[in-house]
């Protein structure tokens, strides 16, 4: 689609964004208003399922869309990508318990994945990489306008009016997105050369779920060295190594091993999962800092994030033209990573808004210098042939590290909150229950949960529903609770931080090529690129 007019171009892309822009608020609207929403459903040990059973059918989605839109064209995985999306949202706001949501959840990841994977395609396929810079920072600034409103409106939503109005607000916008695709995407011939990789395909996808269940099972519902998380992940190997002897022999692999013998693929994959993995992990218990331990209400928290988002809008689009203009990637890479490890260890000392709002702005900086770079230098690397399947392993990689990060997270919190709260107790920082008689003893101690933090109104009502002599002593677990919770969390900002500086690492060893100014794959290329676009001469 590189021939086409400017104008042309420019008219897809609106389509491409409208389509972008629906996922990215349905995503970024749910993530302040979700505790609320757990605390109503009740389930709070379940919260980190209904974030990973969207990634991970996200992911599954986005790599085997990846290869597919490669040989069928973008358009009708867009068109389907929209439509599971609005049915998985839809359902999602007629969930009258956790596990409902969980199901919903996951059919919204199918379509979420499918989206997500075959727009930033899209983008490739419109422009050559010199250009596409440009446009990268522009879809980035996209997702971080829903940053900017999503999290807002969503807890104004969850304050004001019924939680199901979340999900349910922008379908309208989805069915827009549906016509304009329709009508303005142009239609491709579908490859008839090349084959289907079904066995690849199954084999990857049981890879994937093995794995991904073992992260979010461990630690939560079984314990990490039990028989149930040793089989997933013995499994995982075993689904792996089989996947890597079909992919040999396949005629057209679903996940083309050359790929990774490019080490620009190789290191920039690594940094998406490690980026996302500390990124995603801790940001999605950052609600838990503000409402929890704060105690503002889903509202005003997210007010709390939307500076993160403005700067990340400001600095994608300005980084996108800068390395459009420079043809260079690696030194934006290499300033906005220590910006995000400095956001994040704010994070873990922070101790009230303001401190919170400076690191918002921190990591939002980084993250807007950072994020265009590493989908360009992967599709960059790759014969303009491989653009969906690169693409889509990009992206899995970076749904990877989010999933097991939230999972592993997950785990570090409630292990350390589970060990800071029995602490507390036994050091006698809890109130003394022996002032008061064992039924009421028993009612205090069930206050003894995290969960009671992320429901404000329900909170205040208990206070005032009990005997005024006992209330003193709710008002004192309540505290202690919040102490244990904020400390709980400081360990999972420090875990994540740790995690953005080994990607900090990885981006020194990060190879930088010129950026081609052509999708044709006859154009003059690095060697390592050219080494690549030659062992695949079946995708040629």
């Amino acid at each position: 689609m590189e021939h086409l007019t400017q104008k042309k171009k420019l008219t897809i892309m609106i389509a491409l964004m409208a389509a972008m822009f629906f996922a990215a608020i349905n995503q970024t609207i749910v993530s302040t208003a979700m505790p609320r929403i757990i605390a109503i459903l009740g389930g709070i040990e379940y919260y980190t399922w209904v974030i990973t059973i969207y990634m991970l059918t996200s992911t599954i989605a986005t790599v085997l869309v990846g290869k597919l839109s490669d040989i069928y064209g973008r358009k009708p995985f867009l068109l389907v990508g929209i439509v599971f999306f609005i049915i998985g949202a839809f359902l999602c706001g007629t969930s009258t318990t956790v596990f409902q949501l969980i199901t919903y959840r996951g059919i919204q990841g199918l379509g979420g994945g499918i989206l997500m994977s075959a727009t930033v395609t899209a983008v490739g396929d419109l422009f050559a990489p010199r250009e596409r810079a440009k446009w990268t920072g522009i879809m980035m600034a996209v997702f971080g306008f829903s940053s900017v409103i999503g999290p807002t409106l969503g807890g104004f939503l969850v304050d004001h009016i019924a939680w199901k109005w979340i999900f349910w607000i922008f379908l309208p916008l989805g069915v827009v997105a549906f016509g304009m695709i329709w009508s303005m995407f142009p239609k491709t011939a579908r490859k008839t050369t090349e084959s289907i990789d079904y066995l690849g395909s199954l084999f990857l996808s049981l890879m994937l779920i093995a794995l991904l269940l073992g992260f979010s099972w461990a630690g939560t519902k079984y314990d990490w060295g039990s028989t149930q998380i040793v089989g997933l992940f013995a499994a995982s190997i075993v689904f792996l190594i089989i996947l890597l002897l079909v992919e040999r022999k396949a005629k057209s692999p679903v996940l083309p091993l050359s790929m990774f013998k490019n080490s620009i693929v190789t290191i920039s994959n690594s940094i998406g999962f490690l980026m996302n993995a500390g990124m995603m992990g801790a940001m999605m218990y950052l609600p838990f800092f503000v409402q929890g331990v704060l105690g503002i209400s889903p509202t005003y928290s997210g007010f709390v994030n939307m500076p993160m988002s403005i700067a990340m809008i400001f600095l994608s689009t300005l980084s996108g033209r800068w390395i459009s203009k420079s043809g260079k990637y690696k030194r934006f890479a290499l300033a906005g990573m220590p910006f995000m490890v400095v956001g994040m260890l704010m994070m873990a000392f922070m101790s009230n808004v303001a401190v919170a709002v400076a690191a918002m702005i921190v990591f939002g900086i980084g993250l807007g210098i950072s994020m265009p770079v590493f989908t360009l230098t992967v599709q960059n690397a790759v014969a303009p042939t491989q653009l969906g399947v690169a693409t889509a392993t990009a992206t899995l990689f970076r749904n990877l590290g989010g999933t097991i990060g939230i999972a592993v997270m997950g785990t570090v919190m409630n292990s350390t909150m589970s060990s800071k709260l029995e602490a507390a107790v036994k050091a006698g920082e809890g109130p003394d229950l022996t002032q008061v008689d064992a039924e009421t003893a028993n009612q205090l101690s069930s206050f003894l949960n995290p969960q009671m933090l992320l429901d404000q109104p329900k909170l205040k009502e208990l206070h005032a529903t009990l005997p005024e002599q006992v209330q003193p002593l709710f008002t004192h677990i309540i505290e202690m609770v919040r102490s244990v919770l904020s400390d709980s969390l400081t360990v999972v900002f420090l875990f994540g931080m740790s995690l953005l500086i080994v990607a900090f690492v990885l981006v020194l060893f990060l190879k930088e090529i010129p950026l081609r100014s052509s999708n044709d794959s006859k154009a003059k290329a690095e060697p390592e690129t050219t080494d690549l676009i030659k062992k695949e001469p079946a995708l040629q």
